[in-house]
């Protein structure tokens, strides 16, 4: 979950947000829903302050955070934002209190309520995802009759940020390679992760040990009370399948209809789950391979596994000795293969990997590295638009316990490398970057069953590399009130891009609160 050098973040990426970001690059080659009358039924700018029905019975000394006077203003071509308030540390209310970036999509017609929306990661932003491409993630119908609100969770982007790096120190965090399978690399793996660890606590401080994803979930409570609901409506990709999850295990009875998409096994251990995606990304490494030599475009040829074999000798090449890019920026095995995993979260961009591996193969990594780019927000001017790559190990940090046994490590790093010959050797060694964190672990993975909350859609995708499909069904299996919906399909999550059984299956739970039947499977 946690590689050892450059995080090529699986789970980073929701992956309808994806498809916006990548289709320039291919173009240039029924029940209640727990709405209450004390909140604006259509959201306008303004001072809002939610009433004690929707605040609830919370404890004295967090009531300040949920009664709070919050101003909407317009912002981003029609939208509203606003800046809410809540606590660094819920152990301690009356101590520091950090910010969240909320923005607010109004309903196209009559609102039902508002759906709080996350696109996974940890570190992606909500604030992007409802400003950017919310009209890709959502459907006309579900937007005419809720309102939308998006945000960035603490430590991330807009709201109060992790902070660690310079652009220029992130460019070079991210283009090294150290081959932690060597002693040598190790021992460099590990001061490498001390000098970053000693940056992120001068820059962060205390904030590092409360960007969890518990603080994160007990923040979505808050923002459900500022934005005038009684119960959390809810749609979570990925990463935002767990903090839904977690939310609905710390409030079950203020569920009110939520959808985990891309279910993650909370009961999974972090080298359960680096294991898991490297079998998935493997299984989707074949799916794009056999699509490529059915086209006539596709640069590799040969069997299937000839192919495979062609794109594990180019990644050893560049591991031996990187590529240049057009603009003279050096390439590295790091950077090419965070590039390449990018294009396989969504079969729709499957196109733009045929072309940067044809490029590659050529000589040329410059739209690879267009792609590694992308994967970590960096701009064309080299300045970084986001913090989601330390943001990421900031929250996993905090989440996981995670081995740093050098033994243990070479074991799990011997595991990964027999379940992805092609890329399991890049996903090892992820317990040295948090075996050096000024902070955590603060939780540990266990069964979330959220006994008592209203009626949950959990969906699964069965080729999803970064979310394998048995997660959705662990995590459909432990909660007590969830349905599963299988999308037979290739990519990460569905709801936004799969098919029209999913859009509608989706929108009819949020409107009309119609659970589909058990085991529902959308072809």
């Amino acid at each position: 979950m946690t590689p050892a050098r450059r995080r090529f973040a699986p789970l980073a990426l929701a992956a309808a947000s994806a498809v916006v970001l990548l289709s320039g690059l291919v173009s240039c080659t029924g029940e209640d829903s727990g709405r209450e009358a004390a909140g604006p039924a259509q959201p306008s700018a303004g001072t809002v302050t939610a009433g004690p029905d929707v605040i609830g019975d919370v404890p004295a000394d967090l009531a300040p955070f949920y009664s709070q006077a919050v101003v909407w203003e317009p912002c981003e071509d029609g939208l509203l934002c606003a800046t809410v308030e809540v606590p660094m540390d819920y152990a301690d209310p009356d101590g520091k209190a950090i910010e969240l970036s909320a923005i607010l999509a109004g309903a196209e017609g009559d609102p039902q309520g508002t759906i709080l929306l996350n696109p996974g990661g940890p570190g992606g932003s909500g604030y992007d995802m409802v400003s950017e491409s919310l009209e890709f993630v959502t459907t006309d119908r579900l937007r005419e009759d809720f309102n939308v609100l998006g945000f960035d969770p603490r430590g991330v982007g807009r709201s109060t940020p992790v902070e660690c790096l310079t652009d220029a120190e992130m460019d070079a965090e991210r283009s090294e390679y150290l081959d932690a399978s060597t002693p040598a690399g190790l021992e460099a793996a590990r001061a490498s992760a001390r000098e970053l660890a000693a940056k992120c606590a001068e820059k962060s401080g205390d904030l590092l040990g409360f960007v969890d994803t518990v603080s994160a979930a007990r923040d979505m409570d808050i923002l459900r009370a500022v934005a005038g609901d009684a119960k959390l409506n809810y749609l979570g990709f990925s990463y935002g399948t767990f903090l839904g999850a977690t939310y609905a295990e710390l409030f079950p009875e203020k569920v009110g209809r939520m959808v985990l998409d891309g279910g993650i096994d909370p009961a999974a251990s972090n080298e359960e789950i680096t294991l898991g995606q490297a079998q998935g990304f493997e299984k989707a490494i074949r799916a794009y391979v056999e699509d490529c030599l059915s086209a006539g475009d596709c640069p590799l040829s040969g069997t299937p596994e000839q192919a495979i074999e062609t794109i594990q000798a180019l990644f050893a090449s560049i591991e031996a000795s990187p590529m240049t890019a057009s603009d003279g920026r050096v390439v590295t095995v790091s950077t090419f293969v965070s590039g390449f995993i990018l294009p396989l979260y969504n079969d729709e961009n499957w196109p733009a990997l045929t072309q940067a591996l044809g490029d590659a193969l050529q000589g040329n990594p410059s739209y690879m590295l267009q792609l590694a780019d992308l994967s970590a927000d960096r701009q064309p001017d080299g300045t970084y638009g986001s913090n989601s790559t330390v943001a990421f190990s900031a929250v996993n940090c905090l989440d996981y316990p995670m081995t740093a046994d050098d033994e243990q490590m070479r074991l799990d790093a011997k595991e990964l490398e027999a379940a992805s010959p092609t890329i399991g050797k890049y996903l090892g060694y992820g317990g040295v970057t948090c075996d050096s964190w000024p902070a955590g672990p603060v939780n540990e993975p266990h069964e979330i069953h959220a006994s008592g909350a209203a009626d949950m859609l959990v969906i699964g995708t069965t080729g999803d590399p970064a979310t394998p499909y048995e997660w959705s069904v662990a995590l459909a299996g432990q909660l007590e009130s969830a349905a599963l919906v299988t999308w037979e399909g290739e990519g990460h999550t569905a709801y936004g891009r799969g098919d029209q059984c999913i859009a509608d299956t989706v929108d009819e739970y949020f409107i009309n609160g119609t659970v589909p039947a058990e085991d529902t499977v959308c072809p």
